[in-house]
């Protein structure tokens, strides 16, 4: 691929800003040996499907050659998980403008979120732009679970994480939604998996036992957990191996 088309294709700009950052002797790219060599051509041709990385350098930020991307955010509280807020900033902020600006064929450029999370809730959130691996994770046959960590403002008792596991009926659904796990940590602390995603489903099963949400954290999905080391607002690329492990 050429290098114009790899800056374009990573969403550093349109083809006529990435050849004049490649003309004006503002990229480079790292080679085998891992020395940075400044290009200026901007039909300079480089291997994107071999098996190494590609890294180059856009005005001294480096980036990684990625065909599709997907990322793990860690979602902080007061951001709404929406390309259009309505009253607190975007998620789509925490994230740098090459990721925004990524240009997807017949759909909204940028990476998107794999469903969403409610502004006051933390945790674990999927971005991607392959609308296929978007459609797989937020499918409800695929039966993903999500783990949630909640602090309920009442001592939670046993007689309501047994309705809580048997199923509870929400208003807009007669057919009842029901954890696929549960376990209490102490009186107000519960972790809860559930595999579907209807609006503010964990937050109303609460209610619907008698209790009610006052912190909700999602620290898992499928088999991939939130990272400790990733903090509040802040976002890396899944790996290989982190992606097999959502299935």
């Amino acid at each position: 691929m050429i290098l114009e088309d790899i800056l374009y294709s990573q969403g550093i700009g349109m083809r006529r800003v990435c050849a004049g950052l490649i003309q004006r002797g503002l990229v480079q790219v790292q080679t085998a040996d891992g020395i940075w060599q400044t290009i200026t051509d901007t039909a300079a041709d480089f291997d994107t499907d071999g098996p190494g990385e590609l890294w180059f350098s856009v005005q001294g930020k480096a980036w990684l050659f990625q065909a599709k991307a997907y990322l793990m955010l860690h979602k902080p509280a007061g951001i709404e998980c929406s390309q259009k807020p309505s009253a607190w900033p975007s998620v789509y902020t925490l994230l740098p403008d090459a990721l925004r600006n990524r240009p997807v064929k017949g759909g909204k450029p940028g990476v998107q979120a794999v469903g969403r999370l409610d502004q006051d809730t933390t945790g674990l959130l999927l971005l991607s732009d392959d609308g296929t691996f978007i459609h797989r994770m937020s499918s409800p046959r695929k039966q993903l679970a999500k783990v949630y960590q909640i602090q309920a403002r009442h001592p939670v008792t046993p007689e309501q994480i047994a309705r809580l596991l048997q199923g509870v009926v929400l208003e807009d659904d007669p057919k009842p939604v029901q954890a696929s796990h549960c376990q209490l940590h102490d009186s107000h602390h519960l972790e809860m998996a559930i595999t579907s995603g209807k609006y503010h489903q964990v937050k109303r099963m609460i209610a619907a036992v008698g209790n009610r949400v006052e912190q909700l954290h999602r620290s898992q999905i499928g088999a991939l957990h939130l990272p400790a080391d990733l903090p509040p607002g802040q976002w890396r690329w899944l790996n290989a191996q982190e992606r097999a492990l959502l299935g």
